[in-house]
């Protein structure tokens, strides 16, 4: 690894910056705020041209649940690419395929008693959101969808008309139709139902608001703040879509795949949702692939109708599909509801310590957001951890929330040596 890293530096001219500064899109953000040069990484551990090592509570923004580098996937990706699997496929029959739809029947849609038809899209998140709410339209024949405040769900125009960020929404240059807001719980203040209100924005002639096709909504809100929907919600959220024929899509884009300690962030809720969306760690391995659960009966797709070149991303057939392993081995899950109670009770004590800095802490499971006084506070709280060998980001319509993305496997030492840093960096904050 060291030669690895002396060979990237030797490659780079004596102002690395200046390649990224002088011949890279300006839209680049990430690495503005962690602005490193990394060359490799395992599981938890990032580390940069200069050997610096960096704890990794981002996690490719929820794409990497499994860790950087998994051994256990890159051992079966390596002997894939070594017999000459196929690597791209559109949607051509390939028995990498075959075998992850077989092993997520049986492992994952088998045991929570769920029936979907699996719909591989392009390589993203956006694609499937795009896919699903594209369908319910078809499907119902109806055009207007409700999306709900503080929601994200991707930067392609259909998917970015359903997201409520002001800064993302005004970069598309066009209007954004066909889409109705409505508050997520909790919005308006906890003493007001959001189903009600929606339900009689629905119903109440005057309203102005057509029936729509579909709600589309996180049961965990990750951009928009680490909004933590609450299992009644979800419910009457569901049994309102069915009284009035209105598809439910959930997007488990980000939350997904674990992250809320079960491997769909609905479970929690008893629903059986219509469509859902997912991507990011669906693959295991921070591999490109995104995919739309489906009800049998409204799969009623015509053939081609819905398309993109890279939906037969074979490697991420192949990681995908040994990552669904760590949802067979107890161990795993046991570790998994340790670290979550140990990210949770950190964060509680970190509010009762500094009362006066943390407005409010919120998640589940992996994934946590802290909510600070305002988005310069958040900032420096976040480049103070980076100094000390944290990459942190944050969240939430003001951008004052920290939010915790530790991969599911993060071994105990680093999740302690993490939190430590970060709360040296928030302590730091509550003295100013």
């Amino acid at each position: 690894m060291n030669n690895f890293i002396t060979e990237a530096a030797s490659l780079i001219s004596e102002d690395p910056a200046d390649t990224f500064f002088n011949h890279e899109s300006a839209v680049r953000s990430y690495c503005r705020k962690f602005p490193a040069i990394f060359a490799t990484a395992r599981n938890s551990i990032l580390t940069d041209i200069n050997g610096t090592s960096y704890i990794d509570f981002l996690s490719g923004a929820g794409s990497l649940n499994y860790g950087h580098n998994n051994p256990m996937i890159k051992e079966a990706l390596l002997e894939y690419l070594r017999s000459d699997g196929i690597t791209h496929s559109l949607d051509l029959h390939t028995s990498a395929k075959k075998t992850f739809i077989e092993e997520f029947n049986r492992v994952i849609l088998g045991p929570r008693a769920l029936n979907y038809r699996l719909q591989f899209t392009g390589p993203t998140g956006t694609n499937a959101v795009e896919a699903a709410m594209k369908l319910a339209r078809k499907v119902t024949g109806r055009t207007n969808i409700v999306a709900f405040s503080n929601a994200f769900h991707g930067m392609s125009l259909g998917a970015l008309a359903a997201s409520a960020r002001s800064a993302k929404r005004a970069a598309a240059g066009v209007s954004l139709p066909d889409i109705t807001r409505m508050p997520y719980e909790g919005f308006l203040g906890q003493q007001v139902d959001t189903l009600s209100v929606l339900e009689r924005m629905l119903t109440m002639p005057g309203s102005g608001i057509d029936l729509p096709a579909a709600f589309i909504v996180e049961p965990v809100q990750a951009e928009g703040g680490v909004n933590v929907a609450s299992p009644q919600w979800l419910r009457g959220l569901a049994q309102l879509a069915s009284r009035h024929g209105i598809l439910l899509i959930i997007d488990d884009i980000q939350a997904g795949c674990g992250r809320t300690g079960t491997f769909f962030s609905f479970e929690r809720a008893g629903i059986q949702p219509d469509l859902v969306c997912l991507a990011k760690s669906i693959s295991g391995y921070g591999l490109p692939m995104s995919l739309v659960l489906i009800k049998p009966e409204l799969d009623l797709w015509q053939p081609g109708e819905h398309n993109g070149t890279f939906r037969g991303n074979n490697l991420a057939f192949i990681a995908a599909t040994q990552a669904l392993r760590y949802w067979q081995d107890r161990d795993f899950m046991d570790a998994l509801g340790q670290r979550s109670q140990r990210i949770a009770d950190t964060l509680a004590h970190w509010q009762e310590t500094w009362p006066q800095l943390i407005k409010a802490v919120r998640g589940l499971g992996m994934i946590w957001g802290i909510e600070l006084p305002d988005a310069l506070t958040t900032q420096r709280v976040s480049a103070q951890a980076y100094a000390g060998g944290l990459i942190v980001e944050t969240c939430g319509a003001q951008d004052n929330i920290i939010k915790l993305l530790p991969p599911l496997t993060i071994d105990p030492q680093s999740l302690d040596k993490g939190l430590a840093q970060l709360g040296r960096a928030l302590s730091s904050a509550a003295k100013k």
